[in-house]
């Protein structure tokens, strides 16, 4: 049997499974809470947001099942993933879906919300840990190997606070959060110095540019979770993720024409992030404008997911994931 005939449980398929699959898991539960602070914001019942957790949640179960699989019988592919100065940064991806969920389940089983927080927080502080380690090792990473998809990380640990701070978990949360941001820091200078002084990223990586927009968008909505009011900081952190995102709306004609890819998934999270982010503005500050950017960008995320559910959708049945790179 051919790879491209292959079914998606054959030790071909299963073998080739990628980590980048959890990017799809971060987009959907991103989707999630930017739909669940829409119908907040406008006094609407949780009837879609509730729908979209259920398939966040069951896609989440799906993706992490067949990666358990993979690792326990193809090791050495699990391996080389954690090796490859691209997919290590996936890994915490995991963690962060555990804390998405979390949040997503904090006003509605609150028990099962603080276990998964729980869970997802010493994960996601062990794989942060081990990444940055793996990163300052002595493995052979050259700047061109760099993309923006190593801030994933960093967004884990400012993730923590969401719910954490609901929770309690005041000094937790505020552990990781400034962990998260000191690496946001380091790590987007070393990402600009990539893009201003090297070699463009292969196509494939491009659209993990607006992984860019994520830290900052994340770490307002954290704040404001800690502290209870914009602030200085705050005002800080928002403008900060809309700067970003113009930035990397100047860059999106280099989108144009490139082959789809598991990566295209990067777009969903950063937009859901940086709506999350205004209606929370919105709501702490009373801005009408803010509520205006939030519904914009609650749109287009709804139509980036639907455009990457149907590519996605159409590379597997064509053969195209879980084939080898």
């Amino acid at each position: 049997m051919s790879v491209s005939a292959a079914t998606p449980h054959s030790p071909t398929r299963l073998a080739n499974f990628p980590i980048t699959f959890f990017a799809i898991s971060m987009g959907m539960m991103g989707l999630t809470l930017a739909l669940r602070a829409g119908e907040t914001t406008f006094a609407l019942d949780h009837t879609v947001s509730s729908i979209v957790l259920v398939v966040s949640a069951l896609l989440f179960g799906t993706t992490a099942v067949l990666y358990a699989a993979k690792a326990l019988r193809h090791p050495a592919e699990v391996s080389a993933d954690w090796h490859h100065p691209v997919k290590i940064a996936f890994f915490p991806a995991v963690s962060i879906s555990l804390l998405l969920l979390a949040t997503a389940l904090l006003e509605i089983v609150p028990a099962l919300a603080e276990v998964f927080w729980m869970i997802g927080t010493a994960a996601q502080g062990l794989l942060a840990l081990a990444v940055i380690s793996a990163w300052i090792g002595h493995r052979p990473f050259q700047t061109g190997m760099m993309t923006p998809a190593w801030f994933i990380p960093a967004v884990g640990n400012v993730i923590v606070p969401l719910a954490g701070a609901k929770l309690g978990y005041l000094e937790v949360s505020w552990l990781f959060f400034s962990g998260g941001l000191i690496f946001w820091v380091v790590l987007l200078t070393l990402v600009m110095n990539r893009l201003m002084f090297h070699d463009p990223m292969p196509g494939k990586m491009v659209p993990t540019l607006m992984i860019l927009v994520a830290p900052p968008a994340v770490a307002f909505t954290s704040w404001l979770r800690l502290e209870g009011e914009v602030g200085p900081f705050g005002h800080f952190l928002l403008s900060a993720g809309y700067i970003f995102a113009l930035l990397v709306l100047t860059q999106a004609s280099k989108l144009r024409g490139l082959p789809f890819a598991l990566s295209w998934w990067a777009l969903s999270f950063p937009v859901a992030a940086l709506a999350i982010a205004s209606f929370g503005y919105a709501h702490a500050a009373g801005s009408v404008a803010h509520r205006g950017i939030g519904t914009g960008l609650l749109a287009l995320l709804v139509l980036v997911v639907i455009g990457l559910i149907w590519r996605t959708s159409k590379a597997v049945r064509a053969g195209q994931i879980c084939v080898p790179e």
